[in-house]
């Protein structure tokens, strides 16, 4: 005996993932996480049994719902799971599966197309961060064909334009929780940020690297990714986090000189897996450290001056850039972040889960 559950399998920038309605997953909490690691396969390196793609980029979970509050169309949850261990974290926020959400909304009908283009109001549940998103739906329906492209995928796809409202703060207690933009933790300075995702960035020659490591060069280095983890959790308390020994953020961040004509150059750890490219919410923090005077980065970014500035952060496959807005009355601080992003249904039907697990049962 088996539970159907519907979902749609959606790719969002460069993640991808089962997306649910939260009415078709379990009520309770703990019932609800036994499902989604029955989904995906976890905890198993393969997740041979399950959706999982054996790493933790294609380990995510989409849950969404008719908006709660008023002015918002649709509430996100955001679901990280690990190929290895049986953890769901709803804690941090996740910019690539934000990307797919509305998609999921109008192939569902949980929402209607406005129009040429279709702009809706989307609240993350995890950190309460919201953002205006905006897809092209000609004939009222989700296009995904076009010729926006972004790194770290193949082909060309209709754009998806993200504009991030408030993001400062989005889980520690402000923009720069320990109240400085430059400290020094565990012997390396660093700059603990939060604008949309909580960041360690530091410099990689501080770390006695080049910043230019290759993804598999950095995940065989043991010595690194073991001095990287002890800064981590440092940082962690620094941050107003607590223990973050079994939580996934604070993300690390390695920053060096750009090299192919961006403004600089990351590796970022996730937090113990080198990423293949960078978050799009670590993007825009990184961004908004690029624009800090006294931050890690100053005197290795090259950075545009005015009120509008384009961070362009390159990354191990590419490079990603933010269009950042500046108060006129205060330059160091960040009043908007925008982006493009693509995503794409790939499958629509049920995924299997025993009903030892669960029955289908809403309780």
């Amino acid at each position: 005996m088996q539970t159907p559950i519907p979902t749609l399998f959606m790719r969002g920038g460069t993640s991808r993932g089962p997306f649910f309605r939260e009415s078709d997953l379990p009520a309770d909490v703990a019932t609800r996480d036994r499902v989604l690691l029955a989904v995906m396969g976890s905890p198993d390196r393969r997740q041979i049994d399950g959706l999982g793609g054996a790493s933790p980029l294609t380990s995510k979970v989409g849950i969404v719902r008719p908006g709660s509050r008023p002015g918002v169309d649709l509430d996100f949850l955001f679901a990280q799971l690990q190929p290895e261990k049986d953890t769901v974290d709803t804690t941090p926020n996740c910019g690539n599966m934000l990307a797919a959400v509305v998609p999921f909304a109008l192939e569902t009908g949980m929402v209607r197309a406005q129009g040429e283009e279709s702009t809706f109001r989307v609240l993350t549940l995890n950190t309460g961060m919201a953002c205006d998103i905006t897809v092209q739906t000609p004939g009222g329906r989700v296009s995904y064909e076009g010729d926006a492209r972004i790194d770290g995928v193949p082909g060309s796809s209709a754009p998806i334009k993200i504009n991030f409202l408030d993001t400062a703060g989005s889980v520690c207690s402000g923009l720069l929780p320990t109240g400085k933009v430059r400290d020094v933790i565990d012997g390396v300075e660093v700059t603990c940020i939060d604008n949309g995702m909580p960041l360690v960035i530091f410099r990689a020659a501080d770390v006695g690297r080049t910043g230019y490591e290759s993804v598999a060069e950095l995940n065989a280095d043991t010595e690194l990714k073991a001095r990287i983890e002890r800064l981590r959790i440092a940082c962690g308390h620094a941050m107003g986090l607590g223990d973050v020994s079994a939580k996934n953020y604070p993300k690390m961040t390695l920053v060096a000189p750009p090299r192919d004509g961006g403004s600089l150059t990351t590796r970022s750890f996730i937090p113990h897996v080198c990423h293949d490219a960078i978050g799009v919410l670590a993007a825009v923090t990184v961004g908004t450290a690029c624009v800090l005077r006294g931050s890690t980065t100053e005197g290795i970014a090259v950075v545009p001056e005015g009120l509008a500035r384009t961070v362009s952060v390159e990354h191990p496959t590419g490079e990603f850039s933010v269009e950042l807005a500046l108060d006129p009355a205060d330059p160091q601080n960040v009043t908007r972040a925008a982006l493009l992003r693509t995503a794409r249904l790939i499958m629509r039907g049920e995924v299997m889960v025993p009903a030892s697990i669960w029955k289908g049962d809403k309780q």
